[in-house]
């Protein structure tokens, strides 16, 4: 199993990139969105990866956090929804979309991907909402960057700008969150719905503003 690429791009297609490791050019297919992302040709790149595995194919797909790289295994899980739809849904919502959609049981959201019917829509939500918080509950950090690892490709590892400090600090929020709010007693399903309704409406909250956020949702519950 491949999990993970760290090299150098060689060039970036419609809905793939090459990445050159050591020599060795793979070929990782990923969403438009992360596509955007990443750096022109000869600049270094990482990504976590998934092997699709058929008898004629083999398929390698990238993601640049473990997040939404678990969502895309669980969505290749659920009936109707194979490689093609999974990376529509994440292409059209992001890791975090996808977390708050499915928490929320918002199916409207997950229907709104390319080639994603209602009843697809609602199969999704139905089969993935119990596994909502325990995904949410994963480091959404992005991988070390590849120019911080590959250190016979790269002459000298440059130190993270304090932006990419924060924006780490950021992603650890709702995982902080969802483990607070389930230290106080509540269930982690409802717990996870008020935390990704909270970022959703706080993309840049820190831990302690989604708690306080997410405690006022649930309060009427109380």
């Amino acid at each position: 199993m491949i999990g993970r690429i760290a090299g150098r791009i060689e060039y970036k297609a419609m809905d793939h990139v090459l990445i050159d490791v050591r020599g060795v050019g793979y070929v990782v297919y990923c969403t438009d969105r992360v596509l955007a992302t990443l750096p022109g040709a000869g600049e270094a790149a990482a990504l976590y990866t998934d092997l699709l595995v058929r008898e004629d194919l083999l398929q390698l797909f990238g993601f640049p956090t473990l997040v939404e790289k678990e969502w895309f295994r669980l969505l290749m899980g659920v009936q109707g929804i194979g490689a093609k739809a999974s990376l529509a849904i994440l292409g059209a919502l992001g890791a975090d979309g996808v977390s708050r959609a499915i928490a929320l049981e918002d199916w409207n959201s997950i229907k709104v991907a390319k080639g994603v019917g209602p009843k697809t829509a609602q199969r999704v939500v139905i089969e993935l909402k119990d596994k909502a918080p325990s995904v949410m509950a994963m480091s959404g950090g992005a991988p070390t960057v590849a120019d911080d690892v590959i250190e016979d490709v790269i002459e000298a590892p440059q130190k993270p700008a304090p932006k990419r400090k924060l924006a780490r600090a950021n992603a650890s929020a709702q995982p902080e969150a969802l483990s607070a709010l389930g230290n106080l007693g509540y269930a982690p399903g409802e717990a996870a719905g008020a935390v990704a309704q909270a970022a959703g409406d706080d993309p840049d909250a820190d831990t302690a503003t989604l708690i306080r956020a997410a405690l006022k949702l649930l309060a009427p519950a109380n």
